[in-house]
């Protein structure tokens, strides 16, 4: 079967045959509905259903992935085969083409209804530069972190899809040399840039997640901005982690790029250096080459390597599970900010602006943090089969001035 699609904008921009990844739509007038993007269209999953061309009305005919995400790995698979068959071969061409909807005439919404919410701190680099940020006179790194993938219980009421304003947050702050907090308005905004998968399939209570099952329960993977108000963080912080410095937002790109379209994408991750417990280790290569951009009002600011990850997609959830904790369809896991050895690699400002001592330069604009107005853009492309990238898409949101 030929793997060039009759779909002309197929070939460029990263939502080639390959691709396919899911969605949630809206035309005006019309109730949502769950597609696929097809170069710069996207194809209506519940209309081919209505015409007997694909099979799962119940799943497409709604304004979330979930039901389809529970379906787990075979209905995945037999969908996706089906695509391809049908944008690949020109007889289908006729019937199909009617649910071909330009991008540019469709509200994208957010793709899946988020049961719960975890943020993981996976990468060395930037948690060494925060150690070394914060505690200059011990260890880079807590005895733990090299043993477990260490991780917070996020918000999922406050998961956004892209393009949702972001309010700045207020709450609880103290300056260095001041004795007691004031409330106001966060003055240090951040974003962190990175990775984030979704599960389909639940699991049963008490009984883990090993590595060697994530493709059996893990559909896919979006993009994820993390906002984070840092002098709240700092200042909540002790002992606990964070709570209002991250509950008020976290984005989320609204396509989900399927599991088996990153296959080409994998790679060896960082050696793991003490060698992880047993149920965290992987037999296969769960890096990911993804090429990630982090874009301040249309400037460049950071070009994160999300390859450099030192704990991988399939030992979060591994870990996240280890205590019996059920898996459900929705789980959202974040792979905590993404960030590299070189500045241009770090992904957020207080690693780019070294806690504000050292402003961020991009072509006349200058930042420490945040300020009112900026969009914050974070986009990722994959090495996918055959040479054609794979997009991820984008997303983004913009700050708004604080509404208390």
């Amino acid at each position: 079967m030929t793997t060039e699609s009759w779909v002309e904008s197929a070939a460029d921009g990263g939502f080639g045959i390959g691709n396919l990844p899911y969605g949630v739509f809206s035309r005006r007038g019309e109730l949502p509905r769950v597609g696929v993007a097809i170069g710069d269209r996207v194809l209506d999953l519940a209309g081919l259903s209505a015409d007997g061309l694909v099979d799962g009305r119940r799943w497409f005919a709604s304004g979330s992935l979930n039901a389809f995400m529970a379906a787990g790995r075979p209905a995945w698979r037999a969908n996706r085969d089906r695509l391809v068959e049908l944008l690949t071969n020109a007889g289908f061409r006729e019937r199909v083409e009617p649910h071909l909807v330009p991008l540019r005439d469709v509200g994208l919404l957010r793709p899946f209804e988020v049961a719960d919410y975890v943020d993981f701190y996976s990468s060395e680099y930037h948690a060494a530069n925060v150690g070394r940020m914060f505690r200059p006179d011990r260890e880079a790194l807590a005895p733990n972190w090299k043993r477990l993938p260490v991780a917070y219980h996020g918000r999922a009421g406050t998961v956004f899809p892209s393009g949702t304003p972001i309010a700045r947050p207020s709450g609880q702050r103290r300056a260095g040399d001041e004795d007691e907090p004031v409330f106001g308005p966060s003055l240090r905004l951040d974003f962190e840039a990175e990775v984030g998968f979704v599960a389909g399939v639940p699991s049963g209570t008490g009984r883990g997640v090993p590595t060697w099952a994530f493709r059996d329960h893990v559909f896919g993977f979006v993009l994820v901005n993390d906002w984070s108000a840092r002098d709240l963080q700092a200042w909540e912080s002790a002992p606990l982690g964070p709570f209002l410095s991250k509950s008020f937002a976290t984005s989320i790109s609204p396509w989900v790029v399927p599991v088996a379209a990153l296959e080409a994408a994998r790679v060896e991750p960082p050696a793991q250096d003490p060698e992880p417990l047993h149920y965290l280790r992987c037999d296969e290569p769960w890096g990911l080459d993804l090429r990630m951009e982090v874009l301040i009002n249309g400037r460049v600011a950071a070009r994160p390597p999300f390859a450099a990850m030192y704990w991988t997609s399939p030992q979060q959830l591994a870990h996240a599970t280890a205590n019996g904790t059920p898996l459900r369809t929705g789980d959202l896991f974040a792979s905590g900010t993404v960030s590299g050895p070189e500045r241009e690699h770090r992904g957020c400002l207080l690693e780019l602006s070294w806690n504000g001592r050292e402003p961020l330069e991009l072509d006349g604009m200058k930042r420490t943090f945040l300020e009112d107005g900026d969009t914050v853009t974070v986009r990722a492309s994959a090495p996918g089969a055959g040479g054609a990238a794979i997009s991820l898409g984008e997303v983004s949101g913009t700050v708004l001035p604080s509404r208390l």
